[in-house]
């Protein structure tokens, strides 16, 4: 699973980017966000990556944030979310404002993003709120410490359950529960163990 990309920037478009390793070319989709963050055509890019694997394709979606992938990860969560919506939502709003949007329960901001319904932003609102701490006064570094920091070790969980035959969805949702469940910090093999369990 691709994680990480650093590259010349070959091509750009708030669609996609192209990013040439060693001569070749990687198609990575962006948030608008990372996209105003990009240098010109030509200079060295650096991303954090998710690798979106789906029966017909294999997709890398780029973010110039750790924070922006964590969260893009937990959007694709929602029921009725994929990778392009949840693209869209992170062009829409950052982080920090969602958390705060979450926090307060604003159902109209949500509903302001583009691609964004009502009953999109009501599940958004539902399957969200508890994922995400309260938020202090900087609230970029919260979602950092509270997710981002143990997103490499979900992922490879995730990814470990799906090759054991378990669709992604109740994948997902097993390691969610799992790491509700186990306190501190966590290793691949506890999370492992403890949704297993809850499969079983």
């Amino acid at each position: 699973m691709i994680a990480h990309i650093q590259g010349r920037l070959h091509f750009k478009s708030p669609e996609n980017l192209i990013i040439d390793v060693d001569g070749i070319g990687y198609q990575v989709h962006v948030p608008l966000t990372t996209f105003y963050e990009l240098p010109d055509v030509g200079n060295t890019v650096a991303l954090h990556i998710h690798t979106h694997v789906r029966e017909d394709a294999l997709q890398l979606y780029g973010f110039q944030a750790q924070e922006e992938k964590a969260l893009f990860i937990r959007l694709m969560g929602v029921a009725g979310i994929g990778p392009r919506l949840a693209v869209n939502i992170l062009s829409g709003i950052s982080p920090a404002e969602l958390a705060e949007c979450l926090g307060q329960g604003d159902l109209a901001r949500l509903i302001s993003i583009p691609g964004v319904g009502r009953k999109t932003a009501e599940r958004i609102m539902v399957e969200m709120r508890d994922k995400l701490p309260a938020l202090a006064a900087d609230r970029d570094i919260a979602l950092s410490v509270k997710y981002a920091a143990d997103e490499a070790v979900m992922n490879d969980a995730v990814s470990a359950l799906v090759n054991l035959g378990y669709k992604k969805g109740v994948a997902q949702r097993a390691i969610d529960q799992a790491r509700q469940r186990l306190e501190g910090e966590i290793n691949l093999e506890s999370l492992l163990k403890e949704s297993l369990r809850a499969l079983a």
